[in-house]
């Protein structure tokens, strides 16, 4: 069995709070409601935590979201399929510099979310929700919604990556070798 890790857990919890509780500042497009925080908490979550905790935290604060009201059924392939791509991306990448595998990882929220969570919102919108809806309907409007977020996301996760304030919290360093830049190995 794997060691659970306590402070990607605490950090998650955090992530999505902030998710539920920044949920009214969405902006509504047709029959969803485009949340800029919800790509920038995807991106936090995708660099510092990987694919896995992403995924989940994305589905969990759509989930609350929509038990709260304030979310559509739209925010699960939006928010899940943006969060899944860049956490993967992130990890593929993380061995280059961080000039290259950042941008990749902010790509991949942007397509996973307008692309691919906009052509999966279709069925849902059409046949779930009743909304009259066209294939590609949904793409714009998450791609504005997800390029502010990862704006906002870009200029933070680049400071916090540049300050290794995230690395030292989650234990990827220790805060000796943070002012070398040598990476700690912490077992999983």
């Amino acid at each position: 069995m794997k060691k659970v890790n306590v402070r990607k857990l605490a950090l998650a919890g955090v992530l999505i709070a902030v998710g539920v509780v920044c949920s009214p500042l969405s902006i509504p497009v047709g029959a969803s409601k485009c949340a800029p925080m919800q790509h920038f908490i995807n991106i936090l979550g995708g660099v510092f935590l990987g694919p896995w905790y992403n995924l989940g935290m994305a589905f969990l604060t759509s989930l609350i979201r929509n038990l709260l009201g304030t979310g559509t059924l739209l925010a699960y392939p939006g928010s899940m399929c943006g969060a899944l791509l860049c956490g993967l991306l992130y990890r593929v990448t993380r061995s280059l510099p961080m000039r290259f595998s950042l941008p990749i990882a902010y790509v991949g929220e942007l397509f996973g979310t307008s692309v691919i969570g906009g052509m999966l919102s279709y069925p849902i919108a059409a046949f779930i929700m009743g909304q009259e809806a066209a294939l590609f309907g949904f793409v714009f409007p998450f791609f504005v919604s997800s390029l502010g977020g990862t704006i906002l996301a870009a200029v933070i996760v680049t400071i916090l990556k540049r300050t290794k304030a995230l690395d030292i919290f989650l234990g990827d360093l220790t805060p000796q070798r943070a002012q070398t830049g040598k990476p700690h190995q912490v077992q999983e």
